[in-house]
């Protein structure tokens, strides 16, 4: 049986200009992965990243901790199947103020809890793009992401009964998956990709044609390994 573990990026730069790389607490969020791997003896056959720099920079910082010997004969790919949907386009075309950075975030200061209306508001525009009522505003629709994220992980289908696969990707691209495998509602995937932490680790079962979830959503060992807020969602 295979088994393929689908990893969270690392805390990414919110806030920042360019979103797509790595916080410092992001690094080390993947350096404790690393470890957490390290220390089980785990190796890979397979190492697959989404494409975008926080994909490359986690499992760059992550299989950096691990010993030359449990990466022995790994093959790396990049598909950018996993890659994750343009977060500020869906955003931008619910909420033009995201386009003017100074006057988004005077907007949100003018909330009580800024944070929780970053929420609202995100979950909004998430909505306008699942609801198929505005597909022409988007560059990718959400059945076309849902398609994408399918059709990666079906790549990864094989005949081996003992690959050992790890796919760094992120929330959305891992909550469309779970849709696929668990038949969730399209609601649910927006829920469920609010739930994920950064650098957690789902893993799926794999014999040739079916993929099982194992289990969702495991940071122990940011929780055993990491200082006091070493687990993040944003």
């Amino acid at each position: 049986m295979g088994q393929i573990y689908l990893v969270r990026h690392g805390q990414a730069s919110f806030g920042n200009a360019n979103y797509d790389q790595l916080s410092t607490l992001g690094y080390e969020q993947a350096r404790l992965l690393g470890q957490w791997y390290a220390n089980g003896r785990q190796s890979f056959q397979r190492v697959v990243v989404g494409g975008m720099t926080r994909h490359r920079q986690t499992a760059d910082t992550c299989l950096a901790e691990l010993p030359k010997a449990q990466l022995a004969d790994t093959d790396w790919i990049t598909d950018p199947g996993f890659a994750e949907f343009d977060h500020l386009e869906v955003l931008r075309r619910h909420c033009p103020e995201v386009d003017d950075a100074a006057a988004f975030q005077q907007m949100l200061a003018q909330h009580e809890e800024p944070q929780r209306a970053l929420e609202h508001l995100f979950r909004a525009a998430m909505q306008r793009w699942m609801s198929g009522w505005h597909d022409d505003d988007y560059s990718e629709t959400w059945p076309e992401f849902r398609r994408r994220c399918v059709g990666a992980l079906e790549r990864l289908d094989t005949e081996s009964s003992k690959q050992t696969t790890i796919v760094f990707t992120s929330g959305g691209v891992i909550a469309t998956l779970m849709q696929h495998l668990l038949g969730l509602q399209d609601y649910q995937v927006m829920e469920l990709s609010w739930t994920l932490a950064n650098c957690a680790v789902t893993k799926l079962l794999q014999r040739p044609g079916q993929f099982t979830l194992s289990y969702l959503n495991n940071y122990s060992h940011l929780e055993w390994l990491g200082q006091p807020g070493a687990v993040t969602y944003r």
